[in-house]
């Protein structure tokens, strides 16, 4: 049988632990007995990224940017225990949080569903696809520890010689601090791929986020998406007969336990993270 050429390299992205002999064993049995494999390899083992201070990870997201398709296997985001157990240099970030910073993309996440296994939820009769955003929120955040009293303040230095400030907390002993970001221009984007991918698979998108507590940074995902579906999506939805949906996440994960599945719910990132692996579990569960 003669082989299937590929005319566009892969982007390989191994990982660590026991996902580089499972992907070893997919290539082994599965692939190249049938392709004439032609990928650009990068070993993101923890070791490999510590050797070379993270670089790997973003040579890889830029290849990937590149050739446009990879295939990225599981990888450890270091703790404290791991840099002990491994000597490593510092407490890497996540490979996952590096890539989609560099991509900026989207991230869709659909369970597989087969007849022989059955959600743990029984009223979904299909799979609800996840819409994650790939940027920015606590996987590009900074954080420290202080160890006195005293103020913490945010300060941003536009091009221009403005600067805000604003008075974050002040505290009367030890804290920790955390500050997060994203960009306008990432969170048009996120829309757009959602608004899009909906048509696209004809499903209904929901989205939604916390802006009654964060009124400012969850508003502006809110009026966002609101702004890009009705300037350039809402004739197209109604024309098929597909619904643009929002409400606050606490009332959207109410609303999708009810739900029968079958639509595409947007998620910033680190909520879109926690609700694809629950998503994910209770579909593959027996």
């Amino acid at each position: 049988m003669e082989k299937i050429q590929m005319k566009t390299p892969l982007v390989e992205m191994d990982g660590d632990e026991m996902t580089r002999i499972l992907w070893q064993y997919i290539k082994d049995e599965l692939l190249t007995p049938f392709i004439d494999l032609n990928t650009e390899y990068y070993d993101l083992g923890l070791e490999y990224r510590d050797k070379t201070n993270d670089q790997v990870t973003v040579d890889a997201a830029e290849a990937t940017k590149k050739y446009g398709v990879a295939v990225k296997c599981a990888t450890i985001t270091a703790n404290a225990a791991r840099v002990k157990e491994y000597g490593l240099k510092e407490m890497w970030k996540s490979p996952n949080g590096t890539i989609r910073a560099i991509l900026d993309g989207t991230a869709f996440r659909a369970p597989i569903v087969l007849p022989m296994i059955h959600p743990v939820v029984k009223n979904w009769e299909a799979p609800i696809t996840i819409a994650r955003h790939a940027y920015g929120d606590m996987y590009k955040a900074v954080d420290m520890v202080t160890e006195e009293p005293g103020t913490a303040t945010l300060t941003f230095k536009g091009e221009s010689g403005a600067e805000k400030t604003l008075t974050v907390q002040t505290v009367s002993g030890p804290a920790v601090w955390q500050g997060q970001h994203n960009t306008e221009k990432s969170i048009r984007a996120f829309a757009r791929s959602c608004f899009q991918y909906a048509i696209n698979q004809r499903q209904d998108l929901w989205f939604s986020t916390k802006d009654t507590i964060s009124k400012v940074y969850d508003g502006e995902f809110k009026r966002i998406f609101e702004e890009e579906y009705e300037t350039t999506y809402k004739v197209e939805f109604e024309r098929l007969g597909l619904t643009y949906f929002y409400t606050l996440i606490d009332d959207a994960v109410a609303r999708v336990i009810r739900s029968r599945g079958g639509f595409i719910w947007a998620l910033k990132n680190y909520d879109g993270d926690v609700m694809s692996d629950m998503i994910s579990s209770a579909f593959g569960s027996l």
